[in-house]
């Protein structure tokens, strides 16, 4: 069965290399986050646009007028006739049994005439260009953004927990482009969307859908999904694709953890179990899951963070710092700070400790 899936992932990810960067139907698949324009400035933008273009192509006419005639007057012609001119060409009047031949009727064909009919040509015409501009638009977006993200996070499912996931990373310091969210449920895509993240339409167990979210050039993948054989499959994928990427994953049972672990999970989160211990501690001691709560919320209060052990700090005691150090990992194990393997800080080793949060007025 492993074997028989290696092969599968094998050739698909033979397939998605031999796929180029700027595959237009990837438009459907990857979600570039929406410009913050508002619909009017679009629109007045649009008609500044196409006035610009008329007051262009009347001063060519204007400058040009030896090279025109009136066949209504023998005078030469006038910047209103100038404009008179590339108003009914603009706009594809062409010329009938039916001109205006006063002053004043050229003036209400100019004025008022013209505005209706660029209005009429943006909402019928543009709104068919716009839909073929903005495929093509999106595609040089998603191009741009895949041959530049690099190091970035990949989170798998926008639940509960996958939305908590992003909400502490942003809490963190990640720029939303440094975050891809990966899930089937649009309603979800679109929430994630609207907070600038890039997301990506697709079952995650699948390695193109993994590879179109750029899993061999991301730091983490976060599986949070609903079900934990889809997180078994989904962990299972990604190792094979990118043996170096850091997979966190949560699980409701935690005796589906091993399998996670044989999966390639490099760290995994029981949500059942542990939301059932705080429940639990919180008839007894509420004042510990408020604390606990507290170093688990990025942006208010108190929050466990990481930071590298300074040159001064090297050859001390981690328990002498000013900070609250909880924790040091040296290489890629982590011991609790009274464990006798860091009494002596070396450079390298990584610091867990206690920090104030920022507060949302703070800067």
């Amino acid at each position: 069965m492993c074997v028989h899936r290696r092969r599968l992932l094998s050739r698909a990810v033979t397939t998605d290399q031999r796929r180029p960067l700027a595959d237009p139907s990837l438009v459907g698949l990857i979600r570039m986050p929406d410009s913050s324009a508002s619909p009017l400035v679009s629109l007045l933008r649009r008609l500044a646009i196409a006035f610009g273009a008329l007051a262009a192509a009347a001063l060519v006419v204007y400058f040009g007028g030896n090279g025109y005639v009136d066949n209504n007057s023998n005078t030469p012609i006038s910047l209103g006739d100038a404009f008179y001119y590339a108003t009914v060409s603009l706009s594809t009047t062409g010329y009938g049994d039916i001109v205006p031949v006063t002053p004043e009727a050229r003036l209400l064909t100019t004025v008022v005439i013209t505005p209706l009919r660029l209005l009429f040509l943006i909402v019928l015409v543009g709104t068919t260009v716009e839909l073929l501009t903005e495929r093509s638009r999106q595609a040089v977006r998603i191009e741009r953004w895949r041959s530049r993200v690099r190091n970035h996070t990949i989170v798998v499912g926008y639940g509960t927990k996958g939305r908590a996931a992003v909400e502490t990373l942003l809490g963190d310091g990640a720029a939303p482009t440094d975050i891809v969210v990966v899930d089937t449920d649009r309603t979800q895509l679109d929430a994630a969307s609207a907070l600038g993240l890039v997301t990506v339409t697709g079952n995650a167990t699948r390695s193109s859908v993994l590879r179109i979210a750029g899993l061999q050039q991301a730091a983490a993948i976060v599986v949070a999904t609903n079900r934990d054989d889809t997180a078994v499959l989904v962990t299972l994928t990604a190792r094979e694709l990118a043996p170096d990427v850091r997979i966190v994953a949560s699980v409701r049972e935690s005796e589906n953890v091993h399998l996670l672990r044989q999966s390639g999970a490099n760290s995994v989160i029981v949500s059942a179990e542990t939301a059932g211990r705080l429940l639990g501690m919180a008839t007894t001691t509420p004042s510990v899951v408020e604390v606990v709560e507290d170093l688990l919320t990025p942006d208010a209060g108190f929050a466990i963070s990481e930071r590298p052990v300074e040159d001064s700090e090297v050859g001390g005691s981690p328990r002498h710092l000013a900070d609250i150090v909880l924790g040091v990992v040296r290489g890629d194990e982590l011991f609790r700070v009274d464990a006798s393997a860091v009494d002596a800080l070396e450079r390298g080793d990584r610091l867990l400790y206690v920090r104030k949060a920022s507060l949302p007025d703070e800067d």
